[in-house]
Protein backbone atom coordinates (compact mmCIF):
# COMPACT_ATOMS: atom_id res chain seq x y z
CA UNK A 1 0.00 0.00 0.00
CA UNK A 2 1.06 3.21 -0.86
CA UNK A 3 1.16 6.38 -3.75
CA UNK A 4 3.58 9.39 -3.80
CA UNK A 5 2.51 12.39 -2.06
CA UNK A 6 -0.28 14.43 -3.25
CA UNK A 7 -0.08 17.71 -2.50
CA UNK A 8 2.75 20.58 -1.84
CA UNK A 9 4.26 21.83 1.02
CA UNK A 10 3.52 25.31 2.64
CA UNK A 11 6.09 27.62 2.44
CA UNK A 12 9.17 27.37 4.71
CA UNK A 13 9.27 29.47 7.85
CA UNK A 14 10.71 32.90 7.75
CA UNK A 15 14.70 33.23 7.62
CA UNK A 16 14.74 34.98 10.72
CA UNK A 17 12.31 32.54 12.21
CA UNK A 18 14.67 29.81 11.55
CA UNK A 19 17.94 31.64 12.83
CA UNK A 20 16.27 31.82 16.10
CA UNK A 21 14.87 28.04 16.02
CA UNK A 22 18.50 27.32 15.00
CA UNK A 23 19.76 28.29 17.79
CA UNK A 24 17.39 26.70 20.16
CA UNK A 25 17.41 23.16 18.62
CA UNK A 26 20.87 22.93 18.10
CA UNK A 27 20.83 19.64 20.89
CA UNK A 28 18.55 18.02 18.38
CA UNK A 29 21.69 16.75 16.57
CA UNK A 30 22.19 14.56 19.31
CA UNK A 31 20.77 10.87 18.66
CA UNK A 32 17.71 10.98 20.94
CA UNK A 33 17.32 6.99 20.81
CA UNK A 34 20.68 6.24 22.24
CA UNK A 35 19.20 2.97 23.41
CA UNK A 36 19.65 1.37 19.65
CA UNK A 37 22.65 0.06 18.75
CA UNK A 38 24.67 2.79 16.55
CA UNK A 39 24.35 1.62 12.59
CA UNK A 40 25.53 4.61 11.58
CA UNK A 41 28.95 7.22 12.50
CA UNK A 42 27.24 10.30 14.07
CA UNK A 43 28.45 13.61 11.95
CA UNK A 44 27.12 17.33 12.18
CA UNK A 45 25.60 18.87 8.50
CA UNK A 46 28.58 21.15 8.47
CA UNK A 47 31.40 18.57 8.74
CA UNK A 48 29.80 17.57 5.44
CA UNK A 49 29.13 21.01 4.37
CA UNK A 50 25.56 20.28 4.70
CA UNK A 51 23.09 23.73 6.23
CA UNK A 52 21.24 22.66 9.38
CA UNK A 53 18.27 25.23 8.73
CA UNK A 54 16.45 23.21 6.19
CA UNK A 55 16.88 19.99 8.20
CA UNK A 56 15.50 21.82 12.01
CA UNK A 57 12.91 23.55 10.20
CA UNK A 58 11.60 20.26 8.70
CA UNK A 59 12.05 18.48 12.07
CA UNK A 60 9.60 21.54 13.71
CA UNK A 61 6.84 20.92 11.24
CA UNK A 62 7.06 17.39 12.55
CA UNK A 63 7.08 18.27 16.24
CA UNK A 64 4.35 21.15 16.15
CA UNK A 65 2.07 18.58 13.82
CA UNK A 66 2.05 21.01 10.99
CA UNK A 67 2.97 17.70 9.36
CA UNK A 68 1.30 14.90 11.48
CA UNK A 69 2.00 11.49 12.42
CA UNK A 70 5.72 11.34 11.75
CA UNK A 71 7.39 8.87 13.74
CA UNK A 72 11.13 9.51 12.94
CA UNK A 73 13.59 11.48 10.76
CA UNK A 74 17.07 10.59 9.67
CA UNK A 75 19.37 12.88 6.99
CA UNK A 76 22.43 10.76 6.02
CA UNK A 77 25.15 11.66 4.33
CA UNK A 78 28.60 9.66 3.07
CA UNK A 79 27.59 7.32 5.32
CA UNK A 80 27.24 9.45 8.27
CA UNK A 81 24.17 10.37 10.33
CA UNK A 82 24.08 14.32 10.69
CA UNK A 83 20.54 13.77 12.20
CA UNK A 84 18.44 11.45 13.71
CA UNK A 85 15.23 12.49 15.91
CA UNK A 86 12.03 10.22 16.77
CA UNK A 87 8.73 11.96 17.38
CA UNK A 88 6.10 10.17 19.97
CA UNK A 89 2.77 9.60 19.20
CA UNK A 90 -0.22 7.62 21.50
CA UNK A 91 -1.74 5.89 18.37
CA UNK A 92 -3.69 3.74 20.64
CA UNK A 93 -5.65 6.50 21.88
CA UNK A 94 -5.41 8.63 18.36
CA UNK A 95 -6.80 5.19 16.29
CA UNK A 96 -8.97 4.13 19.05
CA UNK A 97 -12.36 4.26 17.32
CA UNK A 98 -10.93 3.14 14.00
CA UNK A 99 -9.33 -0.03 16.05
CA UNK A 100 -12.65 -1.01 17.10
CA UNK A 101 -14.73 -0.22 14.39
CA UNK A 102 -14.69 -2.63 11.42
CA UNK A 103 -13.57 -1.41 7.69
CA UNK A 104 -11.70 -1.58 4.48
CA UNK A 105 -8.06 -1.15 7.02
CA UNK A 106 -9.56 -3.61 9.95
CA UNK A 107 -11.24 -6.61 8.13
CA UNK A 108 -11.10 -8.77 10.70
CA UNK A 109 -11.05 -6.47 13.96
CA UNK A 110 -8.35 -8.42 15.37
CA UNK A 111 -4.95 -10.09 14.47
CA UNK A 112 -2.01 -8.05 12.31
CA UNK A 113 -4.36 -7.11 9.43
CA UNK A 114 -6.10 -4.52 11.73
CA UNK A 115 -3.74 -1.22 10.98
CA UNK A 116 -5.47 0.48 13.79
CA UNK A 117 -4.20 -2.16 16.20
CA UNK A 118 -1.15 -0.66 18.32
CA UNK A 119 0.07 -4.19 19.02
CA UNK A 120 1.07 -3.71 15.45
CA UNK A 121 1.01 -0.47 13.98
CA UNK A 122 3.23 0.98 13.73
CA UNK A 123 5.66 -0.61 15.95
CA UNK A 124 5.15 -4.08 16.16
CA UNK A 125 4.61 -5.66 20.04
CA UNK A 126 6.69 -2.61 21.09
CA UNK A 127 9.46 -3.68 19.52
CA UNK A 128 11.56 -1.05 17.22
CA UNK A 129 10.60 -2.78 14.14
CA UNK A 130 8.43 -0.43 12.26
CA UNK A 131 6.15 -0.95 9.49
CA UNK A 132 7.68 -0.68 6.28
CA UNK A 133 4.18 -1.34 4.21
CA UNK A 134 4.93 -0.62 0.59
CA UNK A 135 8.78 -0.22 0.81
CA UNK A 136 8.37 -3.93 1.64
CA UNK A 137 7.36 -3.68 -2.18
CA UNK A 138 11.37 -2.17 -3.04
CA UNK A 139 12.92 -4.80 -0.33
CA UNK A 140 11.25 -7.79 -2.78
CA UNK A 141 12.82 -5.78 -5.95
CA UNK A 142 15.95 -6.27 -3.81
CA UNK A 143 15.41 -9.75 -3.35
CA UNK A 144 14.70 -11.15 -7.03
CA UNK A 145 18.24 -9.00 -7.81
CA UNK A 146 19.76 -11.18 -5.22
CA UNK A 147 18.20 -14.38 -6.09
CA UNK A 148 19.30 -13.16 -9.83
CA UNK A 149 22.90 -12.34 -9.09
CA UNK A 150 23.47 -15.96 -6.87
CA UNK A 151 21.96 -17.82 -10.09
CA UNK A 152 19.55 -19.12 -8.08
CA UNK A 153 16.34 -17.60 -9.55
CA UNK A 154 15.51 -19.60 -12.68
CA UNK A 155 13.67 -17.40 -15.06
CA UNK A 156 14.12 -14.36 -16.89
CA UNK A 157 12.00 -11.04 -16.95
CA UNK A 158 10.59 -11.78 -19.97
CA UNK A 159 8.77 -15.33 -18.70
CA UNK A 160 5.27 -15.31 -18.82
CA UNK A 161 3.70 -15.20 -15.22
CA UNK A 162 1.08 -17.97 -15.90
CA UNK A 163 3.96 -20.83 -16.35
CA UNK A 164 3.84 -20.77 -12.41
CA UNK A 165 0.07 -21.23 -12.08
CA UNK A 166 -2.72 -23.91 -13.44
CA UNK A 167 -4.08 -21.62 -16.08
CA UNK A 168 -7.28 -24.43 -15.60
CA UNK A 169 -8.52 -22.31 -12.19
CA UNK A 170 -7.75 -18.96 -13.69
CA UNK A 171 -10.55 -16.76 -14.06
CA UNK A 172 -11.01 -14.27 -16.92
CA UNK A 173 -7.78 -16.09 -18.86
CA UNK A 174 -7.34 -14.29 -22.60
CA UNK A 175 -4.85 -13.24 -25.09
CA UNK A 176 -3.46 -10.28 -22.68
CA UNK A 177 -3.75 -12.05 -19.68
CA UNK A 178 -1.13 -14.71 -20.81
CA UNK A 179 1.21 -12.30 -22.24
CA UNK A 180 2.03 -10.87 -18.37
CA UNK A 181 5.61 -10.68 -17.55
CA UNK A 182 7.79 -10.92 -14.28
CA UNK A 183 8.65 -7.31 -15.78
CA UNK A 184 5.40 -6.26 -16.48
CA UNK A 185 4.86 -7.44 -12.45
CA UNK A 186 7.71 -5.29 -11.31
CA UNK A 187 7.27 -2.12 -13.31
CA UNK A 188 3.41 -2.56 -12.35
CA UNK A 189 2.22 -2.41 -15.71
CA UNK A 190 0.43 -6.01 -15.62
CA UNK A 191 -2.70 -4.54 -17.04
CA UNK A 192 -4.90 -6.05 -14.62
CA UNK A 193 -8.45 -4.19 -13.98
CA UNK A 194 -7.01 -2.63 -10.29
CA UNK A 195 -7.58 0.65 -8.68
CA UNK A 196 -5.33 2.06 -5.71
CA UNK A 197 -5.79 5.46 -6.51
CA UNK A 198 -9.00 5.74 -4.04
CA UNK A 199 -7.73 6.05 -0.65
CA UNK A 200 -7.20 2.98 1.21
CA UNK A 201 -10.16 3.10 3.68
CA UNK A 202 -12.13 2.57 0.50
CA UNK A 203 -13.96 -0.43 0.51
CA UNK A 204 -13.40 -0.55 -3.79
CA UNK A 205 -9.60 0.14 -3.31
CA UNK A 206 -8.17 -3.17 -4.95
CA UNK A 207 -5.23 -3.45 -1.89
CA UNK A 208 -7.86 -3.09 0.79
CA UNK A 209 -10.29 -5.54 -0.79
CA UNK A 210 -7.38 -8.06 -1.50
CA UNK A 211 -6.74 -8.03 2.08
CA UNK A 212 -10.14 -8.57 3.01
CA UNK A 213 -10.19 -12.04 1.73
CA UNK A 214 -8.01 -15.06 2.41
CA UNK A 215 -6.92 -16.15 -0.93
CA UNK A 216 -4.76 -12.95 -2.21
CA UNK A 217 -2.88 -14.82 -4.90
CA UNK A 218 -5.91 -15.97 -6.47
CA UNK A 219 -7.94 -12.83 -5.41
CA UNK A 220 -4.99 -11.31 -8.23
CA UNK A 221 -4.67 -13.63 -10.67
CA UNK A 222 -8.32 -13.83 -11.29
CA UNK A 223 -8.57 -10.53 -12.26
CA UNK A 224 -10.03 -9.23 -15.58
CA UNK A 225 -7.82 -7.83 -17.98
CA UNK A 226 -7.94 -3.67 -18.58
CA UNK A 227 -4.65 -2.92 -20.74
CA UNK A 228 -2.19 -4.21 -22.87
CA UNK A 229 0.73 -5.72 -20.76
CA UNK A 230 3.58 -3.59 -20.62
CA UNK A 231 1.76 -0.30 -21.99
CA UNK A 232 -0.16 1.29 -18.81
CA UNK A 233 1.00 2.18 -15.37
CA UNK A 234 -1.63 1.35 -12.73
CA UNK A 235 -0.18 1.11 -9.16
CA UNK A 236 -0.91 -2.54 -7.29
CA UNK A 237 -0.49 -3.67 -4.23
CA UNK A 238 -1.99 -7.30 -5.92
CA UNK A 239 0.86 -7.55 -8.60
CA UNK A 240 3.13 -7.13 -6.04
CA UNK A 241 1.48 -9.89 -3.59
CA UNK A 242 2.11 -12.23 -7.02
CA UNK A 243 6.02 -11.36 -6.92
CA UNK A 244 6.51 -13.59 -3.47
CA UNK A 245 4.19 -16.68 -5.15
CA UNK A 246 6.92 -16.07 -8.22
CA UNK A 247 10.15 -15.45 -6.02
CA UNK A 248 9.06 -19.20 -4.65
CA UNK A 249 8.19 -21.07 -8.06
CA UNK A 250 11.35 -19.67 -9.72
CA UNK A 251 13.65 -20.37 -6.79
CA UNK A 252 12.33 -22.69 -4.42
CA UNK A 253 12.48 -20.89 -1.72
CA UNK A 254 10.34 -18.93 0.50
CA UNK A 255 11.36 -14.66 -0.25
CA UNK A 256 11.50 -14.21 3.71
CA UNK A 257 13.62 -17.09 4.53
CA UNK A 258 15.49 -16.13 1.66
CA UNK A 259 15.89 -12.21 2.60
CA UNK A 260 17.07 -13.33 6.21
CA UNK A 261 19.82 -15.55 5.02
CA UNK A 262 20.77 -13.53 1.87
CA UNK A 263 20.08 -9.97 2.43
CA UNK A 264 19.20 -9.25 6.31
CA UNK A 265 22.03 -11.24 8.23
CA UNK A 266 24.97 -9.83 5.85
CA UNK A 267 23.67 -6.29 5.98
CA UNK A 268 22.93 -6.75 10.00
CA UNK A 269 19.48 -6.25 10.15
CA UNK A 270 17.78 -6.72 13.28
CA UNK A 271 14.59 -7.44 14.73
CA UNK A 272 12.89 -7.36 11.32
CA UNK A 273 9.04 -9.42 10.88
CA UNK A 274 7.54 -10.38 7.99
CA UNK A 275 3.63 -10.84 8.08
CA UNK A 276 2.12 -13.35 6.03
CA UNK A 277 -1.38 -13.67 4.41
CA UNK A 278 -4.40 -15.96 6.05
CA UNK A 279 -3.19 -18.76 3.85
CA UNK A 280 0.76 -18.16 4.78
CA UNK A 281 2.42 -16.43 1.50
CA UNK A 282 4.86 -13.59 2.50
CA UNK A 283 3.14 -10.59 2.08
CA UNK A 284 5.60 -9.21 -0.50
CA UNK A 285 3.26 -5.77 -1.07
CA UNK A 286 3.39 -4.55 2.79
CA UNK A 287 4.26 -6.92 5.63
CA UNK A 288 7.81 -6.34 6.28
CA UNK A 289 8.88 -4.31 9.62
CA UNK A 290 12.21 -2.83 9.47
CA UNK A 291 14.35 -0.79 12.09
CA UNK A 292 14.40 3.01 10.53
CA UNK A 293 18.36 2.13 10.67
CA UNK A 294 18.10 -0.82 8.70
CA UNK A 295 15.68 1.25 6.26
CA UNK A 296 18.50 3.25 5.46
CA UNK A 297 21.07 0.48 4.57
CA UNK A 298 19.13 -0.61 1.56
CA UNK A 299 19.57 3.53 -0.21
CA UNK A 300 23.33 3.24 0.53
CA UNK A 301 23.80 -0.58 -1.11
CA UNK A 302 21.96 0.80 -4.06
CA UNK A 303 24.57 3.87 -3.93
CA UNK A 304 27.50 1.78 -3.63
CA UNK A 305 25.78 -0.25 -6.44
CA UNK A 306 25.22 -3.29 -4.59
CA UNK A 307 28.22 -3.68 -2.47
CA UNK A 308 27.84 -3.90 1.21
CA UNK A 309 31.45 -3.34 3.26
CA UNK A 310 33.23 -5.01 0.37
CA UNK A 311 30.70 -7.86 -0.08
CA UNK A 312 28.83 -8.13 -3.27
CA UNK A 313 24.71 -8.20 -2.42
CA UNK A 314 23.63 -7.90 -5.92
CA UNK A 315 24.82 -7.05 -9.06
CA UNK A 316 25.49 -3.63 -10.49
CA UNK A 317 23.33 -3.82 -13.85
CA UNK A 318 20.33 -4.72 -10.98
CA UNK A 319 20.94 -1.54 -9.35
CA UNK A 320 20.92 0.33 -12.30
CA UNK A 321 17.83 -1.71 -14.12
CA UNK A 322 15.62 -1.18 -10.77
CA UNK A 323 16.53 2.34 -10.91
CA UNK A 324 15.69 3.39 -14.15
CA UNK A 325 12.40 4.85 -15.57
CA UNK A 326 11.09 1.37 -17.08
CA UNK A 327 6.53 3.30 -16.74
CA UNK A 328 5.54 6.97 -16.39
CA UNK A 329 2.99 7.46 -13.59
CA UNK A 330 1.66 10.17 -15.20
CA UNK A 331 1.70 11.95 -11.67
CA UNK A 332 4.94 13.45 -12.57
CA UNK A 333 7.02 10.59 -11.02
CA UNK A 334 8.66 7.57 -13.12
CA UNK A 335 9.05 3.63 -12.33
CA UNK A 336 11.58 1.25 -11.95
CA UNK A 337 11.48 -2.38 -10.50
CA UNK A 338 9.08 -1.48 -7.75
CA UNK A 339 11.42 1.96 -7.03
CA UNK A 340 9.72 5.29 -7.16
CA UNK A 341 11.93 7.70 -9.36
CA UNK A 342 11.22 11.67 -8.50
CA UNK A 343 12.49 14.17 -10.77
CA UNK A 344 13.88 17.01 -8.68
CA UNK A 345 16.06 20.22 -9.20
CA UNK A 346 17.30 19.51 -12.31
CA UNK A 347 14.64 17.67 -14.00
CA UNK A 348 17.48 15.20 -15.14
CA UNK A 349 18.06 14.45 -11.35
CA UNK A 350 16.18 11.25 -10.11
CA UNK A 351 15.83 10.66 -6.48
CA UNK A 352 15.33 6.87 -5.99
CA UNK A 353 12.30 6.35 -3.25
CA UNK A 354 10.72 3.35 -1.37
CA UNK A 355 7.91 4.22 -0.20
CA UNK A 356 4.91 2.98 2.20
CA UNK A 357 1.35 3.85 3.47
CA UNK A 358 1.41 6.08 6.50
CA UNK A 359 4.49 7.36 5.52
CA UNK A 360 7.47 5.38 4.93
CA UNK A 361 10.20 6.98 3.27
CA UNK A 362 13.56 6.25 1.79
CA UNK A 363 14.66 9.20 -0.52
CA UNK A 364 18.18 8.15 -2.09
CA UNK A 365 20.03 11.34 -3.47
CA UNK A 366 22.51 9.85 -5.31
CA UNK A 367 24.42 12.78 -6.82
CA UNK A 368 24.80 14.01 -3.32
CA UNK A 369 25.55 11.18 -1.66
CA UNK A 370 22.42 11.81 0.51
CA UNK A 371 19.70 9.57 2.12
CA UNK A 372 16.67 10.99 3.87
CA UNK A 373 14.46 8.17 6.15
CA UNK A 374 11.22 8.87 7.64
CA UNK A 375 8.52 6.61 9.24
CA UNK A 376 5.17 7.59 10.24
CA UNK A 377 1.74 6.21 10.55
CA UNK A 378 -0.46 8.92 9.09
CA UNK A 379 -2.74 6.17 7.15
CA UNK A 380 -5.78 8.37 6.84
CA UNK A 381 -3.46 11.05 4.85
CA UNK A 382 -4.02 13.90 6.66
CA UNK A 383 -0.52 15.56 5.99
CA UNK A 384 0.59 17.86 3.43
CA UNK A 385 4.05 15.81 3.07
CA UNK A 386 4.83 16.30 -0.91
CA UNK A 387 7.80 14.32 -1.68
CA UNK A 388 9.52 15.75 -4.10
CA UNK A 389 9.67 19.21 -1.90
CA UNK A 390 10.88 17.66 0.98
CA UNK A 391 13.75 16.04 -1.19
CA UNK A 392 14.39 19.67 -2.69
CA UNK A 393 14.30 21.40 0.60
CA UNK A 394 17.05 19.40 2.45
CA UNK A 395 18.92 19.07 -0.87
CA UNK A 396 18.96 23.09 -1.04
CA UNK A 397 21.14 23.48 1.77
CA UNK A 398 23.47 20.48 0.74
CA UNK A 399 26.48 21.72 -0.57
CA UNK A 400 29.31 20.07 -3.14
CA UNK A 401 31.09 17.71 -1.15
CA UNK A 402 33.13 15.13 -1.80
CA UNK A 403 33.23 11.78 1.04
CA UNK A 404 36.08 10.90 2.73
CA UNK A 405 37.34 6.90 2.07
CA UNK A 406 37.41 7.14 5.48
CA UNK A 407 33.44 8.31 6.19
CA UNK A 408 30.56 5.95 6.69
CA UNK A 409 30.76 2.35 7.25
CA UNK A 410 33.62 0.55 7.40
Amino acid sequence: MDYPGRSPLGNIAQFIVSILFIGIAAPAFCNDAAQNERTWPKATPESVNMEAGPIITLSQEFQTGKLPYVDSMAVIRCGEDVFDRTYSHDYGKLYYKEAHTKGPLNARLTGIYNYFDPQYHPFYQGSDAHTMQSVTKTVTSVLFGIAMYRGEFHATLDTPILKFFDTSKVKNLDDRKRRITIKDVLTMQAGFDWDEDLPYDNPHNGSSAMEGTDDWIQFVIDRPMAHDPGTYFAYSSGVAELAAYIFQKATGHDIADYAAEHFFKPLGFKHQFWKRTPLGVVDSEGGLYLRREDLAKIGYLYMHDGLWKGQRIVSPEWVKDSTTPHADTRKGVKYGYFWWLIPHGNENRLAWAALGLGGQRLLVVPEDNLMLVFTGWDILEKSTFNNRDVIERIVSGAKPFQCSEIQGLP
